[in-house]
């Protein structure tokens, strides 16, 4: 699975790169991340990465997944974060790819999920495309509050 969506925001490009560039922002404004936390066996020395739980719920019907991920790609204009695991076991991808550059008057964000695991399947496709929508307005206003 692979969903990409955008999002124009009125402010610089660092700002907006700010929020997405760290995990520990998300559930601020993505509810379907009510936790990610540093993970404190990461090494002092090597990418950051942190532990995320990621919740969904449609109707009486939810599901949970607890995944470690890591910050591959710090730039700028470009932040990546991959699953990695540790448990020495084979666990389906996901990688957040984000972009962030100036655009018009502000900045504008892709972002890119792929998922290669069956979690939900169809039903999180449309889950996720569903709260994307949702969590533009909160990405904006905490943009603009700074």
């Amino acid at each position: 699975m692979d969903v990409t969506a955008s999002l124009d925001a009125p402010c610089p490009p660092d700002r907006l790169r700010t929020w997405v560039g760290d995990l520990d922002r998300y559930p601020a404004w993505l509810s379907i991340v009510p936790r990610a936390e540093p993970d404190p066996a990461a090494p002092g020395d090597g990418p950051a990465a942190w532990q995320v739980e990621l919740r969904a719920t449609l109707g009486p019907l939810a599901r949970s997944k607890r995944l470690r991920m890591v910050r591959t790609v710090d730039e700028p204009d470009h932040v990546r974060f991959e699953r990695a695991e540790t448990d020495g076991r084979n666990h389906s991808p996901w990688v957040l790819d984000a972009t962030v550059v100036a655009h018009d008057d502000g900045a504008r964000l892709v972002m890119t999920l792929h998922y290669g695991g069956s979690f939900g399947g169809n039903l999180l496709e449309r889950l996720l495309s569903d709260e994307i929508e949702a969590s533009k307005p909160r990405l904006l206003a905490l943009v603009a509050a700074g």
